[in-house]
């Protein structure tokens, strides 16, 4: 007897599409032309295309609801900035700024040759804009004691190279003035400098006039681009505060290109694994538009999500690709159902019998798929949110034109067929009957399996049902099959615990980008010394004229500066720059434990002694003050991550409400959420899929296995994507997601095919779904790489990342597919349907 499950599910949702099936067969031509009318008016929505392209770096690449952002907001609200009075380390924000880094093509830049082209170089940045007066860097630099801020390296030749071999300079500090970020490559002896390889020099302009700067910024990048020929002592590397969202904008316009030999390559594969010798029976048409109806499916999910208004990220870029691998994947799985009717039955009957057989499988790999990606959305990741969107709103349109539009022609030529006709000329042909061939590519077609009345199978299924199957359901083979399986957990598990965390921002630019060399300088010559961090305290109620209070805050300084990491100090013991410390041995005041004292006597000592930026004083009441830590030895992600961490935990920890603060917190903040959003996607999308199989799979246990196989394909890609270099960051954290999507893809086709088959045993059970749904899986997944493979020639890492981790998730999903889950069903003959 049926059970409930089937009755109430399963069955409907079959004889809904058998008579959805038949009502295409009868009317194809409103099926196919509808979505094409559909198409034309929603890719409208591409006009807006440009419009809603989100580049900004912060925008897509951080948490939304970062602690740095709170911590920002916070910052700016009590410490505005003073463009009369520019500092570069009390900025809440990376400022707007041109900087570039000179090395020494020699062993020192730190020689009069070497400087006399730096002075050069700083010439011809403040050349520019001359003929236009308002886009001068004197007219637009951030000023400070009413001149435009300037260099310290500069400052100590005065403009003429001679005098830097007598500077005597010192590290880190000269004349109290800090070079840690100036200078790198330094030799010292004691602390005076012997010679350094690199100097960098910084532009920085005032943030209140951005059309202008962004002219300026632009101006400057055109200056160093051009410059290979001038100089003979030293290298150049550039960037500016645009560079990231620039290089990131061009970035996504590279890949267009590759969209049409990814297309070129998945229609010929499709074109080619349909063909048959048969001139009736040639599918070639009929794969044509199977990958054409993923490409409307593009079109019309991305026209009205541009015209309903939703951002553009880069990441989406990658989506096409991935759809066109899941529409030709549906197709396979239709084409491969239609083979399996009765060639003399109507268009109409046969129609009906492919949708319902095919109807289960599509449907779960569409609502899992679509699913997946939607659950992608509770990320605080935009680019992750916005390419779920895109994508997750194109599998549902895939699926829609699937079963109408690929329908429809799959009804038209299947009237072809009936008509004996010939798939390219649609000329009727003579019937293998009537000639003495069965059948030729040229004239004579429509051989059937006269024993079954379907049409005949192709040879790889032939090869599956008489070889593969029986080969894999050999009791040896499945011991071999269990201690693969084995191997691959155990690689795979140890891949994850080698997984990093975070995306390198200079990962967002093209590999030949400027941007690159720029990053690379930076972190060979000037990564001794890493943020200068803003401790800030939030409280006004604290009492700073009470000798206990600045203790207890004291102590909690020296708590930042015992820091270590990886053995090292994370915090310069003689670089805090606190200026409650500063007050108290000025002896400006007399009694510092007295209020009224401490209090009147303040904002004159602020005046003079440059703090002023770093208390916020109301009503004789200090609402918030702060103090700033030099961070020294961070090299690596690995590095900002823990030093993040244990800043903010010893802020915690300390009395008194404090936060830290740098704008580079604003990046580092992704290493807080990626893991723990990434596992919250995976466990609620894979609980999802559960939920959904066990609705329409008509066995709970099969079900449980789909489920087993998501969470093993994944634990694979993750290991496997650590050890191919692949860092864990909002961009693989998509791949991840699409993990569960084509997970499910793979194991649910052969599962459904498992619990459908009415073979009476487990193992005659497994050769049936090998035979049904083995060549498709194997069609859909070579047709997905070859869609994303193109992307392995990307000179980006974003599009490199993408193509990777895509190919573990085929290459592992497939593995499941058609090796480890049919032998591991076959453990379970109860995986039937009652």
């Amino acid at each position: 007897m049926p059970s409930c499950h089937t009755d109430c599910i399963e069955k409907p949702v079959s004889n809904w599409f058998h008579k959805l099936g038949g009502f295409v067969g009868r009317n194809p031509w409103w099926f196919l032309l509808v979505p094409l009318f559909i198409s034309a008016g929603l890719g409208a929505g591409f006009y807006f295309l440009e419009e809603r392209e989100a580049h900004g770096i912060e925008d897509q690449f951080t948490p939304k609801d970062g602690p740095a952002k709170k911590e920002r907001h916070f910052v700016k609200e009590h410490f505005p900035q003073n463009d009369s009075e520019f500092s570069r380390l009390r900025l809440y924000t990376e400022g707007s700024y041109g900087s570039f880094i000179a090395v020494s093509k020699s062993s020192d830049i730190l020689s009069e040759k070497a400087f006399e082209e730096i002075i050069y170089l700083d010439g011809r940045v403040r050349e520019m804009g001359i003929g236009h007066e308002r886009l001068t860097y004197e007219n637009l630099c951030a000023m400070k004691s009413n001149r435009c801020f300037s260099n310290y390296m500069l400052d100590v030749t005065n403009g003429t190279a001679s005098t830097i071999k007598n500077a005597n300079l010192t590290f880190p500090f000269h004349n109290s003035m800090f070079l840690g970020t100036e200078l790198g490559g330094v030799v010292l002896n004691s602390s005076i400098i012997v010679s350094a390889k690199a100097v960098r020099l910084s532009y920085f302009l005032r943030e209140n006039n951005k059309a202008e700067n962004d002219i300026w910024l632009h101006g400057f990048t055109q200056v160093f681009s051009n410059l290979s020929d001038e100089l003979n002592k030293i290298q150049v590397s550039y960037f500016t505060s645009n560079s990231r969202e620039e290089e990131l904008k061009g970035n996504s316009k590279s890949v267009i290109p590759l969209f049409s030999v990814a297309y070129f390559l998945a229609i010929s594969f499709s074109m080619i694994s349909c063909l048959r010798l048969d001139c009736v029976r040639n599918k070639v048409w009929v794969a044509s538009f199977g990958a054409l109806s993923a490409g409307l499916a593009v079109l019309s999910s991305f026209g009205l999500l541009l015209l309903c208004g939703m951002p553009f990220a880069m990441t989406v870029a990658t989506a096409p690709f991935l759809i066109l691998g899941i529409g030709v994947d549906d197709m396979f799985i239709m084409i491969s159902c239609w083979q399996q009717t009765q060639v003399h039955d109507n268009v109409e009957d046969r129609m009906a019998a492919t949708y319902k057989d095919a109807a289960i499988s599509i449907t779960i790999t569409t609502l899992t798929d679509a699913l997946a990606f939607y659950i992608g959305l509770l990320t605080p990741f935009g680019s992750v949110q916005s390419f779920c969107m895109y994508t997750g709103t194109a599998v549902l349109f895939c699926y829609l034109y699937n079963i109408t539009f690929f329908g429809a022609f799959l009804a038209l030529n299947g009237r072809r067929e009936k008509g004996n006709r010939h798939w390219l000329t649609c000329m009727k042909v003579p019937e293998p009957e009537d000639s003495p061939e069965k059948y030729n590519i040229c004239c004579v077609g429509g051989a059937y399996d006269q024993e079954t009345g379907k049409e005949e199978v192709m040879p790889i299924n032939n090869f599956l049902k008489m070889y593969y199957g029986p080969f894999l359901t050999n009791t040896w083979t499945k011991v071999f099959v269990i201690l693969l399986y084995a191997g691959y957990l155990g690689s795979s598990i140890y891949g994850c615990f080698q997984i990093q965390e975070g995306i390198d921002l200079k990962n967002l630019a093209a590999d030949s980008s400027y941007v690159g060399s720029y990053y690379d300088n930076e972190d060979q010559y000037f990564s001794q010394y890493g943020p200068n961090v803003m401790v800030v305290v939030t409280d006004s109620e604290f009492q700073y004229w009470d000798e206990t209070a600045r203790k207890r805050l004291d102590t909690c300084l020296r708590s930042f500066e015992s820091l270590t990491l990886a053995g090292q100090s994370l915090v310069a013991k003689d670089m805090t720059l606190s200026w409650l410390n500063e007050y108290v041995k000025a002896g400006v005041v007399s009694n510092p434990n007295n209020e009224t004292i401490f209090m009147d006597s303040l904002p004159t000592f602020l005046q003079q002694s440059g703090f002023t930026q770093d208390v916020n004083i109301s009503n004789k009441v200090i609402i918030a003050s702060r103090l700033f830590i030099q961070t020294i030895n961070v090299s690596t992600a690995v590095d900002e991550k823990n030093m993040l961490n244990k800043l903010r935990e010893t802020a915690n920890g300390c009395p008194g409400k404090l936060v830290v603060y740098h704008p580079a917190f604003i990046y580092f903040d992704q290493y807080a959420v990626i893991v723990s959003n990434t596992i919250q996607n995976i466990v609620v999308a894979t609980l999802a899929m559960l939920v959904i199989s066990l609705m329409l799979i008509p066995n709970p246990i099969c079900s449980l296995w789909v489920t087993f196989a998501i969470a093993s394909v994944i634990v694979g890609v993750a290991g496997f994507m650590a050890l191919w270099d692949v860092n864990l960051d909002s961009v693989s954290m998509i791949n991840l997601v699409i993990c569960i999507g084509f997970s499910v893809d793979f194991s649910a086709h052969i599962s459904y095919a498992f619990v459908s088959s009415k073979e009476p045993t487990a193992n005659k059970k497994a050769v049936d779904a090998v035979y049904h749904l083995g060549y498709p899986i194997l069609q859909g997944a070579v047709s997905t790489i070859l869609g994303v493979v193109v992307l392995s020639a990307a000179e980006s890492y974003i599009f490199r990342t993408f193509f990777k981790i895509m190919f573990l998730v085929i290459l592992f999903g497939v593995l499941h597919g058609i090796v480890f889950i049919p032998v591991f069903l076959t453990f379970f003959g109860i995986c039937n349907i009652n």
